[in-house]
């Protein structure tokens, strides 16, 4: 049985100047070839540079690829992986206070969040309303949304990119 091959989003939201080349060397690594992203400056955050990379590879290319440049300081970015016909999507967001965080999504790029998961929080919040909200906001990856969130808007001036139908 042949691997699906999936395709996704690098988003470094900021990065110091100094980590571009080495991110781009450790995402060609993970990609097993050599990439070149189209830096900008960072608004947001003075000194610091941001980079959209399309990518394709295997399916699971996805975690490579988070693997390969999380734990930098000073590093904020999200990586997507769209689900193929045999295997999920999903969505790893990083900042420098909060770690790394996963989510599976599905088709159209909303969360899953698991039966498991939504059971676990419901015991722990043992009738508490705001305990029940406060887990499935951490199920969510809610923090990581907020803080990312005007990094994002940064690339509202970035020029479109049309997608085409899959399937």
């Amino acid at each position: 049985m042949t691997t699906p091959q999936a395709r996704g989003v690098i988003f470094v939201h900021s990065a110091p100047r100094a980590l571009c080349p080495h991110l781009e060397w450790a995402v060609g690594r993970a990609l097993g070839r050599a990439v070149n992203f189209d830096w900008a400056e960072q608004p947001v955050l003075a000194g610091s540079r941001r980079a959209e990379f399309y990518w394709e590879g295997v399916a699971g290319t996805g975690a490579a690829l988070a693997t390969a440049i999380r734990g930098w300081e000073h590093l904020r970015f999200e990586v997507t992986e769209d689900p193929t016909p045999r295997s999920d999507g999903g969505r790893w967001l990083h900042t420098p206070g909060l770690g790394i965080h996963y989510s599976q999504t599905d088709s159209a790029g909303n969360v899953v969040i698991g039966e498991d998961r939504i059971r676990y929080a419901i015991e722990l919040a043992a009738g508490d309303a705001f305990e029940l909200q406060r887990e499935l906001d951490v199920a969510l990856g809610a923090a990581w949304d907020e803080e990312l969130e005007p990094f994002r808007h940064a690339s509202d001036e970035a020029s479109v990119v049309w997608l085409h139908k899959v399937g």
